[in-house]
């Protein structure tokens, strides 16, 4: 068996060390800040509370999707290395990347006709992706051929339950992110929205709820009726600069609930972009992503 390589990209969420840890080939989104333009590297960007300061200040972010060359950069050492390739891409409902990717993919295959290469739409986003390429890294550790783990990824991606509320819906609004018609709600006072990833991997409004601290328990529940055996789980929690408020979520998760561990990161500046200063996003797994 050749030896293979996973790959995802920067709408993953994991940090640095989890990157290193978990050997893996992450290709940088970009982000155009104001009158500035950086590749959101793992550890790399601007400092993550002024980033959201200045978003909240109404700062204009536009994000983009690796275009075809930027993809080959990546996937080509690979193959000339002799290596087979899995790449677990982003949502494709939520960016261009997936098919960016998969042409660059199909491209290059007429190239290193030998070489085993694929590609799994993780209809997944921020730690929700990081936490369905973790599990996948682990099946590799297993000894598992990259069809086996290719298939373990297709036949989990729809267990990882995306559950979040945000400060606001103002940038969800500004990204094309969420209807004009489903974010209305938003603007009401103490008003707070409940949204998830659906099974097509596009961002839902699901419900509401009066306040910020109402809108975290709701998350806790969604869990408790959704999750399958909590058991020995680790749990993936993402935040956009509200740390001690993400802390409380992961206490309450802890308490109620056996899982191994609740690992919480940030929302880094792709999704962050879309999802403004306040996002508390929880991803664990699920029979499915249905809501009941």
């Amino acid at each position: 068996m050749r030896e293979y390589v996973i790959v995802t990209d920067s709408c993953c969420d994991l940090n640095p060390d989890q990157v290193e840890a978990l050997d893996l080939t992450v290709i940088p989104l970009s982000v155009q800040f104001g009158d500035q333009r950086f590749y959101n590297r793992p550890g790399d960007g601007p400092d993550l509370h002024e980033f959201y300061e200045q978003l909240f200040k109404g700062e204009s972010a536009q994000t983009s999707a690796p275009n075809v060359d930027e993809f080959k950069s990546y996937f080509r050492p690979i193959l000339e290395a002799g290596k087979d390739l899995l790449y677990l891409a982003f949502s494709s409902a939520l960016s261009a990347t997936y098919q960016n990717g998969c042409i660059a993919l199909d491209e290059l295959k007429e190239e290193f006709p030998e070489a085993k290469i694929y590609v799994v739409d993780t209809l997944c986003a921020s730690m929700g992706q990081g936490l369905l390429v973790d599990l996948t890294v682990r099946e590799k550790g297993k000894g598992k051929s990259i069809e086996e783990v290719r298939d373990f990824a297709e036949a989990t991606k729809g267990r990882v339950c995306h559950w979040f509320t945000v400060g606001n819906l103002t940038q969800l609004r500004r990204g094309g992110r969420l209807s004009p018609g489903k974010a209305v709600f938003g603007s009401l006072l103490q008003v707070k929205p409940v949204l998830r990833v659906d099974e097509e991997g596009r961002l839902v409004a699901v419900t509401t709820v009066k306040g910020r601290k109402k809108s975290i328990e709701a998350l806790l529940e969604k869990m408790e009726t959704l999750v399958e055996a909590p058991e020995g789980q680790r749990i993936f929690i993402s935040q956009g600069d509200c740390r001690e408020e993400t802390e409380g979520l992961a206490a309450m998760i802890r308490e109620k609930f056996p899982v191994a561990e609740v690992v919480i990161g940030n929302v880094g500046p792709v999704i962050g972009s879309h999802t403004g200063k306040g996002v508390i996003a929880l991803f664990f797994l699920g029979k499915d992503r249905r809501p009941e």
